[in-house]
């Protein structure tokens, strides 16, 4: 969030929260506001998106049964909008809230409560008391019989707690109590020291098979490394006091957001490691494990303590949280953290070479699988994550490109050129905007100034083609120079006919047509039921053949050498025919080592 302002919390909070479980089965948590001294008519408002997360989710959607009192009496409010009210409340005298908000959404950006777990964001819960966002703030966490032999997790500064982290936080500000989700319910809890810092991490969701020993140490590796990169081996500390992973296995979940001194995330319980028996050895962790993703999002996550957390857009200076606020760095905060989250592992030791270039190679197979490179910049594209990235629809992958993938290959794409020109590496760029910008805003120029004094030439031309045009990137040559060995085989069945699928119970569904593909050209769309397919007849009198399809693998099966079918799909509970033309062959690229000495530097460093 927003730089400390350079003062303690005051032992006397100006704003208090008290936050219970109203009913763990209704999914209400009750919060209870208390305002010391509030304005006349003091107006207050809950949050229209979280930090990092680029979308407007109207928080106050949840929130009902808002009430207030002053000396005991009710006072009337009023609606401003969507998410603002207007307390007709006297100056200076105490004033309090209460409220409920429901919270069913199991995701890392909103709240949550059941009668197992509950979990939250300030950015969910708590209004902001509009005029005093800038004072002290406490949250207290009460205890209940819901809440019976429940832990609590969060990075707030413990004020007066319980062993099991009940009672009450403090936090400088509300953009600090906003930047400190928290975490209730029965979890595993371990710890690590990393960089001279504890390390705490939460498990909740998951049974007793994890190995937890195993996890964890993981884990510190990946601090280790990512604090060694920022601050070198035995230098300072990194810029926090403590730290809390937070995790929540899910029987089928994914994700992460980012926090100054914590993270939330969300795994399936299969990417977690399991115990071994006595003597088994662990076996080398591959591209496609869940863990291997596992450990790249906490490795993403905890990346960005440094970046977009602290060295962040200037636009992020101070968040605004009743609108959007656009940018055009997520390509760097995002893809560039996408860069170094797997080859951390690498540098960590949790994978081999060969493993880190199969996740680059999916990386690169990704974006140029996706018709929108061609269509809208990787700039272009972080402005408009509100309306595009993160609204997903049939078209998206046609009109917009992912800043993280391609960001990520333009962080790839710099570091290669920058080692083969022998002055720098991207590691010391990153480096130097961390020092340049002292931990704090920054702008493009500020990339520019620091590639072209490290990098000893300007590099303006190359963030223009690759930042701010829709050129392609130049990495296969890059690679081949830098020592991986690059090939080609046949692409899947989907990506040649220019389709996602999902097959569900028998049926092939079209999930995206993209642009330019045989399956266009067909006159397929998004939502079609590709039920089977047709051939004419080889011979003058025989009968056509029809085939009933319930994979799209059998497509490719059935056709044989034959270049003209008819595929039968359901649109809307009618039966169309579309002429399909089989298309030329097409491929995807591979990585794999090539010369080992040529690599080392870039993937050992």
């Amino acid at each position: 969030m927003t730089t400390p302002r350079g003062r303690n919390p005051s032992p006397r909070a100006a704003v208090r929260y008290t936050v219970s479980v109203l009913s763990a089965h209704a999914h209400l948590f009750a919060i209870t506001l208390s305002v010391p001294s509030p304005a006349k008519n003091q107006r207050v408002s809950l949050p229209v998106w979280i930090p990092g997360s680029y979308l407007v989710r109207e928080f106050s959607q949840h929130l009902q049964q808002l009430r207030a009192w002053q000396g005991g009496q009710p006072v009337d409010l009023k609606q401003l909008d969507k998410h603002r009210w207007q307390v007709n409340c006297v100056a200076g005298k105490p004033l309090e809230l209460r409220y409920e908000v429901h919270a069913f959404d199991a995701s890392v950006r909103t709240a949550f409560l059941d009668a197992t777990r509950g979990f939250f964001n300030a950015t969910s819960l708590c209004l902001q008391v509009l005029g005093q966002e800038d004072e002290p703030h406490a949250l207290e966490i009460e205890r209940g019989p819901a809440t019976e032999n429940w832990q609590v997790a969060t990075g707030l500064t413990p004020h007066r707690v319980d062993a099991e982290g009940f009672g009450q936080y403090r936090a400088r500000d509300y953009d600090e109590l906003a930047d400190c989700p928290v975490e209730m319910g029965r979890f595993w809890s371990g710890q690590f020291m990393a960089g001279g810092v504890p390390h705490r991490f939460v498990v909740s969701g998951a049974g007793a098979w994890v190995d937890s020993a195993k996890l964890l140490e993981d884990t510190r590796r990946i601090c280790e490394t990512q604090i060694a990169f920022w601050h070198g081996k035995g230098g300072e500390k990194p810029p926090f006091d403590r730290y809390v992973f937070m995790l929540y296995a899910s029987g089928d979940g994914y994700g992460g957001l980012e926090h100054r001194n914590s993270t939330a995330l969300i795994c399936q319980r299969s990417d977690l490691p399991r115990q071994r028996a006595t003597g088994e050895k662990p076996a080398a962790l591959k591209a496609t494990d869940g863990y291997t993703t596992l450990l790249g999002l906490i490795s993403h996550e905890y990346f960005h303590t440094w970046n977009v957390k602290r060295l962040r857009p200037a636009e992020f200076a101070r968040y605004d949280y009743d609108a959007e606020n656009h940018t055009e760095l997520l390509w760097f905060f995002e893809g560039f953290t996408s860069y170094y989250d797997d080859l951390v592992l690498r540098r960590a030791g949790l994978i081999d070479e060969a493993c880190y270039l199969q996740l680059v190679a999916k990386t690169l197979n990704q974006v140029r699988q996706t018709p929108g490179r061609l269509v809208q910049t990787v700039a272009q594209a972080s402005f408009d994550a509100w309306v595009k990235y993160y609204r997903i629809g049939e078209n998206t992958p046609n009109a917009t490109v992912s800043y993280y993938t391609k960001g990520a290959l333009v962080a790839l794409c710099l570091d290669l050129v920058l080692r083969a020109e022998g002055h720098t590496s991207l590691d010391a760029v990153m480096r130097e905007l961390w020092q340049r910008c002292k931990g704090g805003p920054m702008r493009e120029a500020d990339l520019l100034r620091a590639l072209k004094r490290l990098g000893k030439r300007s590099f303006e031309g190359e963030i223009a083609a690759w930042v701010h045009s829709t050129a392609e990137l130049p990495l296969p040559s890059l690679l081949q120079e830098a020592g991986a060995k690059v090939t080609h085989e046949k692409a899947p069945l989907a990506q040649q006919l220019g389709l996602r699928v999902a097959e569900v119970n028998g049926s092939v569904v079209l999930k995206n047509v993209l642009r330019g593909g045989a399956a266009e050209a067909a006159g397929m769309a998004p939502g079609d039921e590709w039920i089977g397919i047709e051939f004419v007849a080889s011979k003058r009198g025989a009968a056509p053949e029809a085939w009933r399809i319930h994979k799209l693998d059998e497509v490719a099966e059935l056709r044989g050498t034959r270049t003209d079918l008819t595929a039968v799909v359901s649109r809307d509970r009618r039966i169309l025919h579309c002429s399909l033309a089989w298309p030329t062959e097409s491929q995807t690229v591979r990585l794999a080592v090539g010369d080992a000495a040529r690599l080392a530097p870039w993937l050992a460093e």
